[in-house]
């Protein structure tokens, strides 16, 4: 197929495919962050359809309540960003804990990866929608295109504004 369609990019690990005749420039920039290894597939479909619908994106995996230190790490860039995607299986816990250290948009997005009672992403589901962390939005479970499309049209919005802002000074 790809020596048919030129441009033609598959992401094995996202199962995604992306064909783009007339690329946007691409502004702003969304963070995709996972608790752990078995959530970056749905972590990279968000990233595939943030990056086709005109947004940069930085990857932070791996970096969930297991091994907190490694969020502890990369929280200041994590905080440059315009808006967070938090993937996370198990009890769900990243996106909560991440809310709590930003004053930016987070997106979790539950997965369905885990052992024990994660209910294939039920428990994870309920922890995030549960959270008292306030600036959360949650979508299904496994949806890493709604987190990807969400937080792409939430980027772009702000860094329209900050190019608007920037010029009007």
């Amino acid at each position: 197929m790809q020596e048919e369609f030129k441009g033609i990019k598959y992401n094995q690990e996202a199962g995604t495919i992306t064909l783009i005749n007339n690329p946007i420039e691409k502004i702003g920039e969304v963070a995709i962050c996972t608790g752990g290894t078995g959530d970056i597939p749905v972590a990279e479909e968000a990233a595939e359809t943030a990056m086709f619908y005109g947004s940069n994106v930085s990857k932070y995996y791996d970096i969930g309540v297991a091994g907190i230190h490694r969020l502890f790490d990369k929280i200041d860039n994590i905080r440059k960003t315009n808006v967070i995607i938090a993937a996370a299986g198990m009890e769900g816990a990243l996106g909560g804990i991440i809310t709590g250290l930003v004053d930016i948009p987070v997106i979790a997005v539950p997965t369905s990866v885990g052992y024990g009672t994660s209910l294939k992403g039920v428990s994870a589901l309920l922890t995030m929608l549960n959270s008292c962390a306030e600036g959360m939005t949650v979508v299904n479970i496994d949806n890493g295109f709604n987190a990807g499309y969400s937080a792409s049209q939430i980027n772009r919005k702000i860094a329209n504004n900050k190019r608007n802002n920037e010029r009007s000074e």
